[in-house]
């Protein structure tokens, strides 16, 4: 039960922002299943992507998403991730939960101060430094096992001229293609030792996350999304704090 109510939290931050999914995903797999830290981490990549992509299916049939975004941002990310996660299995996984953390202290701070406005901010699309970006993300999505979606987004709005809902929408897609690729390679290593990955903890929260962010997109267009991404980004300052406490210290 409380695995199916953090999917759907994970599932309403995805549809409310476009990100901070994979944020919540790996404490609610270390923390309420008790998985192994680098299962986690595998485990979340193959969550997000699923719930991302139902989402980007929504977004698709309502124009929302720039693919010339998504070929300039998420093929570069999806080399990106590849080479993150082979990292991802050779080191120790306090040092990626500690990234994790830190990851999470940067995504409070980006939330906290983006603001959330309607149009893009005019500037001129900017290719070389999005496929620098998307390859950079990329690594750290592979790495640490998060969709990347808070610095996915504001990338797409500030070097992409995208706006802001839009960027949202285009993030979803970027976030599904670079998960899935790092899920990918995170399974073809730890298989080869024997690890079990639990299908049924994985399915089980991706429906429920896909019905959050259902929930999530519906929900945001009713709420003032400034004040919900500054309690979320509180929200992610505790969490930093128990990751670095529970599992690097």
């Amino acid at each position: 039960m409380l695995a199916l109510l953090g999917a759907i939290v994970i599932g309403l931050s995805l549809g409310l922002f476009g990100s901070g999914g994979s944020i919540l995903t790996v404490p609610v797999l270390l923390y309420l299943l008790h998985m192994p830290p680098q299962l986690a981490i595998a485990s979340s990549l193959l969550i997000v992507a699923g719930i991302s992509l139902f989402g980007s299916v929504r977004n698709g049939l309502q124009r929302l998403i720039s693919w010339r975004h998504v070929m300039w941002f998420g093929i570069p990310g999806m080399a990106g991730t590849y080479g993150g996660a082979w990292l991802g299995t050779l080191v120790d996984a306090r040092w990626q939960l500690l990234v994790f953390a830190l990851l999470m202290l940067v995504a409070a701070v980006m939330m906290w101060r983006t603001n959330t406005g309607e149009s893009g901010n005019g500037k001129v699309f900017k290719p070389v430094k999005i496929v620098i970006d998307g390859l950079i993300v990329g690594a750290i999505t592979g790495f640490v096992g998060v969709g990347g979606g808070f610095l996915i987004v504001p990338a797409l709005v500030l070097l992409g001229g995208l706006a802001m809902p839009v960027g949202v929408a285009t993030s979803l897609v970027i976030i599904a293609m670079k998960s899935f690729v790092g899920f990918a390679k995170y399974y073809w290593v730890m298989a080869a030792d024997g690890v079990i990955f639990d299908w049924n903890i994985i399915g089980l929260m991706i429906i429920a996350g896909i019905a959050g962010s259902y929930v999530g997109a519906a929900v945001g267009k009713r709420l003032p999304k400034q004040q919900l991404q500054r309690a979320f980004a509180v929200f992610l300052v505790i969490m930093a704090v128990i990751v670095i406490y529970q599992s690097v210290i």
